[in-house]
């Protein structure tokens, strides 16, 4: 009898599934640590198989996750191989503490009726003495009002003033009149989050991180934009005031360069 590899001695470990997917997306460590907040020193160490770097597994699975899904990959294999590797998920909290709280806690106070009364009745005895008091005092009351002054009737009316006009609020349709000597483009993340690199003509960085769901960005060059979509399917995309009607698929990294003009993909 012949021993053989399975199919799962074949696959690439966690770390090399990684890197092979980041070198495939055509990005780099610092890029990935940049939009993932994932140290440098730890992608590396990931990449190399080594969790040590992660402070336990909790984390390390959270960095997996991570990682996988900056660089287009599925993260729940990648975890689940994680977990066979190193002695499965940490068992659940039992319940046992919580009911055991519920069993020593204090039973309420019963009202104190007796203080209760004495309350009622001293406001009972104040409410008397002041209908009292009042009592006497109101015909020398009355006969100040009589005896006063009516009101005069051309006393003049307040005038309202009129509100002033609420300033315009710029609408999000501004971008359509986009400078001609500019190259002018708009991000709207309105299917999903992003990670998204944005730079001048220089090289200059405009902007390097995640973009959420319901977020948009607009950036402003007088020669060149150059982009990095890291979700180009989450991204709807306008240049100089048109919209790029290209359909990128969910998780897919573009490379992208817009110039003055109209908008064409460099």
């Amino acid at each position: 009898m012949s021993i053989g590899n399975s199919p799962e001695d074949d696959r690439p470990s966690i770390g090399r599934a990684l890197q092979q997917a980041r070198i495939a997306a055509g990005l780099t460590v610092e890029e990935v640590s940049s939009s993932t907040r994932v140290r440098i020193p730890i992608v590396h160490a990931i990449e190399q198989d080594d969790f040590s770097r992660c402070g336990g597994d909790v984390y390390a699975r959270g960095h997996i996750r991570t990682l996988a899904r900056a660089v287009g990959l599925d993260p729940e294999p990648l975890v689940e191989e994680y977990d066979a590797d190193h002695g499965g998920r940490p068992a659940p909290t039992p319940a046992a503490p919580l009911f055991e709280a519920e069993r020593i806690r204090s039973e309420p106070r019963r009202p104190n009726w007796t203080a209760a009364m004495v309350a009622a009745i001293v406001a009972v005895v104040g409410f008397v003495g002041f209908t009292l008091f009042s009592g006497e005092d109101e015909p020398s009351s009355t006969a100040q009002v009589a005896e006063g002054s009516k009101p005069d009737k051309t006393a003049a009316k307040p005038t309202a003033t009129k509100p002033s006009d609420p300033k315009p609020v710029p609408s999000e349709s501004a971008i359509a009149a986009a400078p001609r000597d500019k190259v002018t483009v708009k991000l709207s993340a309105d299917r999903g989050k992003s990670w998204i690199s944005v730079k001048d003509h220089n090289g200059r960085r405009l902007f390097d991180g995640l973009l959420l769901q319901g977020e948009s960005k607009t950036f402003q060059d007088k020669e060149r934009i150059d982009l990095v979509l890291g979700d180009a399917g989450s991204i709807d995309l306008f240049v100089n005031g048109k919209q790029v009607e290209d359909r990128f698929g969910p998780g897919q990294v573009e490379r992208l360069s817009y110039t003055k003009g109209d908008p064409e993909a460099g």
